[in-house]
């Protein structure tokens, strides 16, 4: 296994600040964007295909990249999202059966700029004491115009990051014998959610994340699926107002991750930046109901505030075993559950995918009721 070490030199430049030196692969320039890292050790293809990561640089906290390669199939979108990729080590002599290129490779095709062979523990560290900062990722000498580069990082800000990953239309997936109709609101959606609901015999509509409650009607679903996505929920507000409307259809909702957060923000709770979020395929969370303690793949930088949900609205269901944020919300005026996790989670683990079948047996009733 060959580890490239003769890149161009490369740095990270923090907004306190700091400088970390390293080197080049990827695509060459300068980027800003939110530091962020990701204690996933395998999943990097789908890291660097999630929609949820839109203006962020993504550390990996693992410290070899790439010994896999990437293909295709395991994308979560089409296309990369993320601003920058920081890693300690890549490979470029990736071994699997399923390899049809490298991350390097990767990275120059979507035009990603990458910094390896820095200190990525010490940088974790710093994430985790300070919380996630603003940074840029330069493979030109920022020392010549420090004072201009890092105004620019200070000032940075994700705005309409929901926007900028949406479809703009309507697209159909379906299996050969379909028994469900599922409309799947795309506010970054990640490709094995719908794959997920396909392979339990849903046709999945997948809409605009500003679809208005009257055309979900006339499309008339059995079930309503909410997705995760990127930035700062409470920035939505067009949608928080269509998704108390779109619950008031009494139709089976499900959400997942900024899902989770929309839906608790239109039936009147509240959202707070988290320190430094949850990124990574190991966080335990707790079921309230049952007091099992599964292992749970994430991604998000907020979380709903459980204290803020009205009692006769809804409850907290899950909670995070480490910092006891909230991790899932039940509804009681609605028909709609939500998790801040990901059930789905193609890179692993699927110890939450029973949710999927939760969701499934509730279009069931309602299926029946409406018979």
């Amino acid at each position: 296994m060959a580890l490239i070490k003769n890149g161009k030199p490369a740095y990270l430049v923090l907004a306190d600040g700091q400088v970390f030196r390293g080197k080049c692969f990827g695509a060459e320039g300068t980027v800003i964007g939110e530091v962020v890292f990701t204690t996933g050790m395998t999943g990097y293809q789908e890291t660097l295909t999630d929609p949820s990561y839109y203006g962020q640089i993504v550390t990996q906290t693992f410290p070899l990249i790439g010994n896999y390669g990437v293909n295709a199939e395991d994308y979560e979108s089409a296309q990369s999202y993320v601003s920058g990729y920081i890693v300690r080590e890549w490979c470029n002599t990736p071994s699997n059966f399923r390899c049809e290129g490298t991350i390097d490779g990767f990275l120059k095709s979507h035009n990603i700029i990458g910094l390896y062979d820095i200190d990525t523990r010490r940088l974790t560290r710093t994430l985790r004491e300070a919380g996630v900062m603003n940074g840029a990722i330069t493979t030109e000498e920022p020392n010549e115009k420090m004072a201009e580069l890092l105004a620019q990082i200070r000032s940075y800000t994700i705005t309409d990051a929901v926007k900028h990953v949406t479809e703009t239309e309507q697209r159909v997936y379906a299996p050969e014998k379909p028994k469900y109709r599922v409309v799947l609101f795309d506010f970054g959606y990640k490709r094995y959610i719908r794959q997920s609901l396909v392979n339990r015999g849903c046709e999945v509509i997948v809409v605009p994340a500003d679809t208005k409650a009257e055309n979900v009607r006339t499309l008339q679903p059995d079930g309503i699926m909410l997705s995760n996505g990127p930035g700062d929920p409470s920035e939505n507000v067009e949608i928080i107002a269509n998704l108390k409307d779109i619950a008031a259809l009494g139709i089976p909702m499900f959400g997942i991750c900024l899902g989770h957060q929309l839906m608790a923000l239109s039936q009147g709770a509240r959202t707070e930046k988290l320190k430094y979020g949850h990124r990574g395929a190991n966080q335990p969370v707790i079921d309230l109901a049952s007091g099992t303690t599964y292992v749970t793949s994430q991604n998000h930088g907020y979380a709903v505030v459980g204290e803020s949900l009205p009692p006769e609205i809804a409850e907290v269901s899950h909670i995070n075993a480490n910092d006891r944020t909230c991790e899932g919300v039940r509804y009681k005026a609605v028909d709609a559950f939500t998790v801040q996790f990901h059930p789905e989670a193609h890179g692993g683990p699927l110890d939450t995918a029973y949710l999927f079948d939760e969701f499934t047996s509730r279009m069931d009733a309602y299926k029946k009721e409406a018979e």
